[in-house]
């Protein structure tokens, strides 16, 4: 396995980002499911430099509770 920069492969996917004028990255976290050539599933997580192990479980904890309400927001449309 290498290293990757994954700034191409986020593209390939269509990942985007809303930012207003103005508005800076400050760090990211990447979670990316991978799928080896075999067909097994792998999960990989990546992150900018400096990242320390607080703020990634902090980024790791916001995005959660963003996906929980956003799965909240599903359900109560279908209601």
């Amino acid at each position: 396995m290498s290293e990757q920069k994954i700034g191409p492969i986020l593209d390939g996917l269509g990942v985007t980002v809303d930012l207003d004028e103005g508005d800076l990255i400050a760090s990211a976290l990447v979670i990316a499911k991978v799928i080896d050539a075999n067909g097994r599933t792998a999960l990989s997580l990546s992150t900018s430099d400096g990242l320390s192990w607080i703020d990634k479980n902090g980024l790791l904890f916001s995005a959660q509770q963003i996906l929980n309400q956003e799965e909240i927001q599903l359900k109560g449309d279908d209601e």
